[in-house]
């Protein structure tokens, strides 16, 4: 996790074609499984669509800046609502 005035980073695991949209944290990383496949950017899409549901943050606030092609991807979200920023740390 890296966290500027504007924006908060994460690095997380992807894990496409899933039985469930879920979010699962280790101590050493956090996976999210996605139901969509990995074609044409279809996970990428359904993963940000979740994450913008699960957290209440729109879609244009949450961007994959690294691994769009990969399982491992960097994920940015523009907040600057504390609460949210605090969600965002304790589930990611």
């Amino acid at each position: 996790m890296k966290q500027t005035q504007k924006d908060i980073l994460f690095k997380i695991k992807i894990s496409p074609n899933s039985k469930k949209n879920e979010i699962i944290k280790t101590e050493t990383e956090t996976k999210i499984k996605i139901t969509a496949q990995p074609i044409d950017g279809k996970a990428n899409k359904c993963l940000i669509e979740f994450l913008s549901k699960h957290f209440k943050i729109p879609k244009t606030s949450i961007q994959i800046v690294k691994g769009e092609t990969s399982k491992e991807k960097t994920i940015k979200f523009c907040v600057s609502d504390d609460e949210k920023i605090n969600l965002l740390k304790e589930t990611l």
